[in-house]
């Protein structure tokens, strides 16, 4: 009968293998001779390394305890289980090569075989998977030697199943069952899931063939040698973490639905309590892209309740919230997630070594880790910020921009953490004018200067004289990618001051300041016309409307720019009844940047005092038809909801008054 899993076959075998007792005495069992496997009776050989074999099986049990004692203690850090692995490893290496140092005898291959185990283990746990399948072939090898098999086997597959046959019958047989439990652990933490795949398939039947019948022909070992794992508690711990990575792995090539099974079963195993929330998040990510968004929650939940520190569900659930269009929950979600991740318990990983084996180590996969990922704590606090302004809690998304600012200019002890997240952020500069454009949104135009002079003063004294950004096509290679980027970052600094003084056009449009806030709109455009882009075969050009899908976001910013201070230019010229330089200002505006409703409205006001009153209600009209377009442009070039304003039913009274044509 086929055997569906592994990991249960396994584990019975392992239950029906003779009992292990420990050594308690080693004066009550020094005079014990060890029987031989396959006859039961004393060896000579064996019974002239008596003395020595009992001494090595003290040794390894002392050394196992002295590698346990501190096991599951969760106050203890990574570093100090590391040392006591190194310790613990190379005490084992050391006994192993005693053992070793004489020609493999069936008397004491048991014990030679758990030392094995036991440094094997350590090694693992270290990472040193290298190391510890290098032992695993020697062992096998020995075996092999022993029992009068070919060593030189060289595909592993083989090599395993020809090691089984060779001991069938055997007290010695579980003790290759838990090797292999190590070679699959070793698979498993070195990402090859498809050789895992071929382990599963293949060597389940030859397992059942081999143990059949075991159980039967136990024969009792005294003073069996101590395991620092044992292995029960090995293979729960292989069955989920095998479970969660081929899950990542079928979610991640679009089996959402053959994922799912398998997870949802993985969530009933024992083991601990990390694991299980990781099932059932990598569960609520299946039902997300089975578009099952609402039983998606339900498991993000699951997970949460199951481990607090499963952080992953929190920021899944957030991105659901996003999916759905329920913003205020989305908001509660981001503020709870940055919560959670600013506690001391955030960076210790859910999966806390409490194990001498961490499961950390078996779950490596580069799918499951996409999976996993959670943005730092400033970046959630960003969006945070920025999702509040645009949704209208702009008091609180201010503070939330002062908070990101000064936790980035903190110099306390966690500085360089804060650096190394600040990284994933948006450039300082971007983030002073997202915060001044909130604090002036929020009626602090003062706040909102202090910003952008921060800018301009960082800013101002680097930018040259002229900028022309050429096409990637006049360079080749490297030399064309450096040019690229330098010209990019010339550009990006021009575009983040004129921001800035567009931001002080609006504060002092907002103090209703018209001379100063013309000063500031000027200044903006004066540094926008240096920029110039050059195609290849034609001379530097000054960009227009029609270049803004050619040329990319860069231009797509200038443009907004140019339109939005020319039309608070224009807008504050008709505050002073310059009404000539108005239109000429709002008319150009428009040209840049044609979906401005503040310049399109503001036009027709300038005609109709000029007395062309036909023309203004073609552009009021024409304002009013246009669509609101949702563009990933920064919050600082969206429109002004401040200055002065035009009232569309008094606008449209008039044109009602004017009459038909």
């Amino acid at each position: 009968m086929a055997v569906t899993n592994p990991v249960k076959f396994l584990e019975k075998q392992l239950n029906s293998a003779p009992p292990q007792h420990h050594l308690l005495d080693s004066k009550k069992t020094a005079g014990v001779v060890p029987s031989s496997v396959h006859t039961g009776q004393q060896s000579p050989h064996c019974h002239k390394l008596t003395r020595v074999y009992f001494r090595w099986i003290q040794e390894n049990n002392e050394l196992v305890n002295k590698c346990k004692e501190e096991e599951g203690q969760d106050t203890l850090s990574r570093d100090h289980n590391q040392t006591r692995l190194r310790q613990c490893s190379s005490e084992f290496h050391k006994l192993l090569r005693k053992i070793q140092g004489i020609p493999p005898h069936l008397d004491h291959a048991q014990l030679e075989l758990a030392v094995v185990y036991n440094a094997c283990f350590c090694s693992a746990a270290q990472s040193q998977f290298s190391e510890a399948e290098l032992l695993l072939t020697r062992v096998t090898g020995r075996v092999l030697q022993l029992t009068g098999g070919d060593p030189c086997t060289s595909d592993v597959l083989v090599r395993w199943g020809t090691v089984l046959k060779s001991l069938e019958n055997t007290a010695l047989h579980p003790c290759v069952l838990h090797l292999l439990c190590l070679q699959w652990a070793i698979w498993l933490a070195t990402c090859q899931l498809k050789t895992l795949q071929e382990f599963q398939e293949e060597m389940t039947s030859l397992l059942e063939t081999q143990c059949d019948g075991v159980g039967e022909k136990r024969q009792k070992f005294l003073n069996r040698p101590l395991l620092v794992m044992e292995p029960r508690r090995l293979i729960e711990l292989l069955q989920i973490c095998t479970s969660i990575a081929q899950g990542a792995e079928r979610l991640n090539d679009g089996w959402s639905s053959e994922a799912l099974s398998g997870l949802q079963a993985a969530s009933t195993l024992p083991a601990p309590r990390a694991l299980i929330a990781y099932a059932h998040l990598l569960s609520g990510s299946c039902l997300a892209h089975m578009s099952r968004p609402q039983m998606a929650l339900q498991c993000y939940r699951k997970a949460l309740e199951t481990d607090s520190r499963c952080v992953c569900a929190l920021y899944q659930s957030m991105l659901i919230y996003r999916q759905l269009g329920n913003t205020q929950a989305e908001i509660q979600a981001l503020r709870l997630l940055h919560s959670t991740l600013m506690l001391p318990s955030a960076t210790q990983p859910g999966l806390a070594c409490t194990h001498l084996l961490s499961p950390s180590l078996l779950l490596s996969s580069q799918s499951l880790s996409r999976l996993l990922s959670v943005p730092s704590a400033l970046s959630v606090l960003h969006s945070l910020a920025l999702k509040c302004v645009l949704q209208g809690r702009v008091a609180e998304g201010v503070e939330h921009y002062l908070d990101l600012l000064a936790a980035i200019h903190s110099e306390d002890q966690h500085g360089a953490k804060v650096h190394a997240e600040a990284s994933s952020l948006p450039r300082l500069p971007e983030l002073y004018l997202e915060a001044g454009t909130a604090s002036l949104m929020a009626w602090r135009p003062a706040d909102c200067m202090a910003l952008c002079n921060e800018v301009i003063s960082t800013t101002l004294e680097l930018l040259p004289e002229r900028v022309v950004v050429e096409e990637p096509e006049e360079r080749s290679g490297a030399e064309a990618k450096d040019a690229s980027v330098e010209g990019e970052d010339r550009v990006v600094m021009l575009l983040w001051t004129a921001a800035a003084y567009l931001l002080q056009g609006h504060c002092h449009t907002h103090l209703k300041d018209w001379k100063q806030a013309v000063t500031q709109y000027t200044r903006c455009i004066n540094l926008l016309v240096k920029v110039c882009f050059k195609k290849r075969g034609f001379q530097p050009q000054i960009p227009s409307a029609d270049m803004d899908v050619k040329q990319g976001r860069d231009l797509c910013i200038l443009q907004r720019l140019k339109g939005l201070s020319l039309a608070g230019r224009g807008i504050s010229f008709t505050q002073t009844d310059q009404l000539k330089e108005a239109l000429r200002d709002l008319q150009l505006g428009l040209q840049a940047f044609p979906e401005c409703v503040g310049a399109g409205l503001w036009c027709g006001e300038a005609l109709w005092r000029l007395g062309r009153r036909r023309e203004a209600a073609a552009c009021w009209e024409r304002t009013w038809s246009l669509t609101n377009q949702s563009e990933s442009l920064p919050v600082y070039l969206q429109e002004p909801q401040s200055g002065p304003l035009l009232d569309s039913t008094a606008l449209r009274h008039k044109i009602q008054e004017l009459g038909p044509t």
